[in-house]
This record gives structure tokens, C-alpha cells and sequence, in this order.
């Protein structure tokens, strides 16, 4: 049903453009390379009512077939970009506020300390490496086996 009202669509439209080129202006009539004559193969007068008549008729038909058109194709049931992107179900609870900081911070950090990133995990049962501007550790006696 819709590709006929398409195929009709484009028929009237074609008709239309041809129907409004054939008319002539309002001044035609004293153009220079027509001086004064008409073109009377319908009458000067009837010519005029038929185009205007058709015209307006294209124009009327023109204006239904869009209507048509989109009557048809806003009643398609079909997937919707909407109806996919938000499943309906309970409305999404906010998410939970981190936990606290602590307002405090120990003495034994300086207040700037340069980041640093360690540059491989160490093996188990190794100390973690020291940042550079801290105190070398004391040496520790090996494990007794």
C-alpha cells in the first residue's frame, strides 16, 4: 500500500512542476518577442482556467498523498532506538557515596611527597622498596633454615 502511494506521490509531483512551468506570468502578455499576440489553442482565457484548475488540483492531491504517507508510516510498528536503549524496570538508585577519608594524617608523612610508582611488584616475603628521599633500613639477619 505504501510504495503505491510513493509511486503516486512522484507522478503528481512530476505533474505539478510541468503544470506550474506551463503557466505563464502575469506580465506575459506585453513581453517584447510576444508583442500582443496569445497563443490561443484553448482560448486565451480557458487555457488559463484549465492550468490554474489542474494546478490546483495537483496541489490538492499532492498535499493528500503526503498526508497519506505519513499517516501510513507513523503507524509501522517496528524497534525504536528509544525502546532499546532503556529497559523498563525500577529506576536506577543513585550510586553510594565513598567512604570517609580520615581527617588526619600521620606525622611521619611530609606533606609533599613526589609520586612515585614502583617499577615491579616484589617477590614474597621481600620488604616493599623504599622511596628514595627516606632512610636506608637496617639490615636484617637471614632467615635460619
Amino acid at each position: 500500500m505504501i510504495y503505491l502511494l510513493y509511486t503516486l506521490h512522484i507522478i503528481i509531483c512530476i505533474f505539478l512542476i510541468l503544470v506550474v512551468l506551463l503557466q505563464q506570468g502575469k506580465g506575459a502578455d506585453l513581453s517584447v518577442f510576444g508583442g500582443g499576440t496569445t497563443m490561443a489553442a484553448f482560448g486565451a482565457r480557458s487555457a488559463t482556467n484549465l492550468l490554474h484548475r489542474m494546478t490546483v488540483g495537483a496541489f490538492v492531491a499532492f498535499i493528500l498523498t503526503t498526508l497519506g504517507i505519513a499517516y501510513l508510516k507513523g503507524h509501522v510498528e517496528g524497534s525504536s532506538v528509544m525502546k532499546a536503549a532503556a529497559p523498563a524496570s525500577a529506576p536506577a538508585t543513585p550510586a553510594a557515596a565513598p567512604a570517609a577519608v580520615p581527617a588526619a594524617v600521620p606525622a611521619a608523612v611530609p606533606a609533599e611527597a613526589p609520586a612515585t610508582t614502583p617499577a615491579a611488584a616484589p617477590a614474597e616475603g621481600t620488604p616493599p622498596p623504599a622511596p628514595a628521599d627516606a632512610p636506608a633500613p637496617a639490615p636484617q639477619p637471614p632467615p635460619n633454615q
